[in-house]
């Protein structure tokens, strides 16, 4: 599994690709097992993947030219964005996924690998965090933030591509298990 890391593939490997090849993007929401839970659950990481890049256009535009604004929307966003992303993923991890994963064997592999990406992008909200707090506290300061903020944007564009490498696998695998077993309960 070590090849199927979050921080280096490039998709689903074909042998993870069971369903997903079976019910592309395309048919999902025509699907009659497409339901509210699931149309849910994917304006859920839509949401995730919209305030990121407010976070990094907020970010870009107050390196570009200081935004006064700039440290109190980043933290309310950030603070929106990582507990309402480590809320979700718990939700997952505890109920829809263990739900899932005895609906079809063939997928073990791919929830443990949908495990493996929350504990790895616990690690870059922790890092995210870390930098976000570095800006705060230097604007508190009233000190030049402008290292933090260039390395918090470097933080944010890196992120972006961890979450929406894990968000469309992810979706890969358990939106073809909804459509396939009817499984969009609760």
């Amino acid at each position: 599994m070590d090849d199927l890391s979050l921080d280096t593939r490039k998709g689903l490997p074909e042998h993870l690709r069971v369903l997903a090849d079976l019910y592309p993007r395309e048919i999902w929401t025509g699907h009659p097992n497409f339901g509210g839970l699931t149309a849910f659950w994917l304006e859920r990481h839509l949401n995730f993947r919209q305030v990121l890049d407010t976070l990094i256009d907020g970010s870009e535009r107050h390196l570009d030219r200081h935004d006064p604004r700039y440290g109190h929307e980043m933290q309310r966003y950030t603070s929106f964005f990582l507990n309402q992303l480590h809320h979700h993923h718990m939700i997952e991890d505890q109920h829809y996924f263990p739900q899932f994963l005895p609906l079809d064997s063939r997928l073990e592999q791919a929830f443990e690998l949908l495990d493996r990406d929350h504990h790895a992008l616990d690690g870059h909200i922790h890092g995210l965090a870390e930098a976000s707090n570095a800006v705060l506290k230097r604007l508190a300061a009233g000190e030049d933030e402008k290292v933090a903020a260039d390395l918090l944007l470097r933080h944010q564009r890196d992120f972006k591509v961890f979450l929406n490498r894990h968000l469309e696998d992810e979706e890969e695998i358990i939106v073809p298990v909804i459509l396939e077993y009817g499984a969009d309960t609760e």
